[in-house]
C-alpha cells in the first residue's frame, strides 16, 4: 500500500494576518449535508451533497503583543472572517492546496492559562464558503 508522509509545517492566516509562528494545531473539517436522492425502482439508497457545514479549529499560543494572536482574534469574536490553511510552506499545488474559508463565524475566544504552562487560545470558526486553490 502506497503512503506519503510529510512533516507538517502549515501556513495559517486569519483575516489576512499570518499567525503561523503562534499556531500549534490546525484541524480542518470539510463537511456537506447528506441529502437522500433515492427514487422508486432504485435497488440501493442514493445520496447527493447538500449545504456545506465546514469548520476550522486553530490552536495558538496566547501572545498579547501587537499584531499577534490576541490583537488579531479578539476583534473577530462574533463576526465572520476569512481563514486560510496550507498544509506546508511553499507554492500552492495539488499536493499542497491552500484551503480558504470565507465568511467563517467565530463565536468564542477561550484563553487558557495554567500555572507554569504557556497560555493558549483555541478558536473554532464555523460555516463559510470553502474553496481550494492549487495554483501558485
Amino acid at each position: 500500500m502506497a503512503t506519503s508522509t510529510y512533516l507538517s509545517t502549515p501556513i495559517v492566516t486569519v483575516n489576512s494576518v499570518d499567525l503561523t509562528d503562534q499556531c500549534t494545531g490546525a484541524t480542518v473539517n470539510i463537511n456537506y449535508d447528506q441529502l437522500e436522492a433515492t427514487s422508486f425502482g432504485d435497488a440501493s439508497r442514493k445520496y447527493v451533497s447538500g449545504l456545506g457545514s465546514h469548520s476550522v479549529t486553530l490552536d495558538f499560543y496566547a501572545s498579547f503583543a501587537a499584531t499577534e494572536t490576541w490583537a488579531t482574534l479578539s476583534t473577530l469574536v462574533g463576526t465572520s472572517t476569512t481563514i486560510t490553511v496550507q498544509p506546508a510552506a511553499g507554492s500552492e499545488s495539488a499536493t499542497n492546496p491552500k484551503m480558504t474559508f470565507t465568511g467563517s463565524f467565530i463565536a468564542t475566544l477561550p484563553v487558557v492559562s495554567s500555572l507554569g504552562a504557556l497560555g493558549t487560545i483555541s478558536i473554532t470558526a464555523n460555516g463559510g464558503t470553502y474553496t481550494t486553490d492549487v495554483t501558485p
